[in-house]
């Protein structure tokens, strides 16, 4: 039987070592700046990174098949992650406090500056290449082109902070919990409902395409991938309740790229204080990008999908890009940027971490991320992007 060490190539070898020194490295620095919770979320963050590339689990390319080709099992498999994740967090987020877990869920106001965020973000992910989480862990895993959209995701997100006062102006609905209106059990249920009732839809126009449900990929290695989709699903799922317990609130990643981006602004001089934005977060601007638990769940991310990338011997930078590579990932990266900002989050923290807080602002934002991402397919198709 061959061995993983006779498996991986000498480059793969190095890029293993290399993840796993860096995963060690920020958990370290996390821990002696935040403490163990900090420290903790950093090897969650490795974990989603690992999950995230094995399962190939990304929400714009599950969105884009159901639309372009009728297969609606990374569809399903969202929905598995969801109803997994809720399972844990409406209890915990309802009752955590009475047993010494206080929870909080991500519970906002939804209007116009939320829907037009959410809708451009759905463009930007298809032009992009990927969501938040999967600009993460592919960029980790040596895309370079997605390494580019995560740069300009940064610049995006962090261009939208000097104007988010006035978008917040715009009318709004008010902040909704299905967790406070029903009760952690009747929020599950409806919630249960819902996902199920969408699911059977997807099920219907699967089979009436194309005669039958197309056939779920297998687990060949938990070590070096490929994963199911189930799997990957129940994998992520338990990042998301292990983020609850540990840091008290859901899983979220687009806050972190803005930081980094005023960060980098005030480091040359820019006077990012004076955005209302930054003026009630002055503390994260002053402290340690280590201080920040979206920043290392980030950096874990990374490393994790850097890790899993040599595992399975495919760390490959191609460092040749077209013209239009270029281009689409630099528009996608600030879409996304932009947009999540005005629509609170990505996929993970608005959709899946709005969701499983029982928000109603995580469905609206799933039917204008949708919207946007019908749009952004159809972009790519006459950009001739497949």
């Amino acid at each position: 039987m061959t061995s993983l060490a006779q498996t991986l190539s000498g480059p793969n070898r190095n890029v293993l070592a290399i993840s796993l020194a860096g995963l060690a490295t920020v958990a370290v620095l996390a821990a002696n700046t935040g403490g163990w919770r900090l420290g903790a979320a950093v090897v969650i963050g490795g974990f989603a990174g690992l999950a995230l590339y094995h399962a190939s689990f990304g929400f714009t390319a599950a969105w884009r098949r159901l639309v372009t080709e009728k297969r609606g099992g990374g569809l399903r498999a969202q929905f598995l992650l969801i109803l997994l994740t809720s399972a844990v967090s409406f209890p915990l987020i309802a009752w955590g406090a009475s047993f010494g877990m206080p929870t909080g869920g991500f519970v906002f106001p939804f209007g116009i500056a939320a829907a037009i965020g959410a809708f451009a973000f759905g463009v930007g992910m298809q032009l992009g290449g990927g969501c938040a989480s999967g600009t993460l862990f592919t960029a980790g895993g040596g895309s370079t082109r997605m390494m580019v959209t995560l740069a300009a995701f940064i610049a995006g997100s962090v261009a939208a902070t000097p104007h988010m006062h006035l978008w917040g102006q715009l009318p709004k609905l008010p902040a909704v919990s299905l967790v406070s209106e029903f009760g952690p059990l009747g929020a599950y249920a409806a919630t249960a409902a819902v996902l199920a009732l969408i699911a059977l839809w997807s099920v219907r126009m699967e089979k009436r395409a194309h005669g039958s449900l197309a056939e779920p990929r297998a687990t060949v290695s938990y070590l070096t991938g490929p994963w199911s989709l189930v799997a990957g699903a129940v994998a992520i799922a338990l990042v998301g309740i292990a983020t609850f317990i540990v840091l008290g609130r859901p899983w979220g990643i687009t806050s972190g790229f803005a930081l980094w981006g005023a960060k980098i602004l005030q480091g040359v001089g820019v006077t990012v204080t004076d955005w209302p934005y930054w003026q009630w977060q002055k503390g994260a601007l002053e402290a340690s990008v280590f201080a920040d638990a979206t920043s290392v769940m980030n950096f874990g991310i990374i490393f994790g999908a850097m890790a899993a990338a040599a595992l399975a011997s495919k760390y490959a930078p191609v460092w040749k890009l077209s013209g239009r590579d270029l281009a689409t990932a630099i528009l996608g990266g600030l879409l996304m940027g932009y947009g999540a900002r005005l629509a609170y989050g990505c996929n993970i923290g608005a959709y899946l971490g709005g969701i499983a807080s029982g928000s109603l602002h995580g469905w609206l934002w799933l039917v204008f991320g949708f919207m946007g991402s019908l749009v952004g397919t159809r972009l790519r198709l006459k950009l001739g992007m497949g």
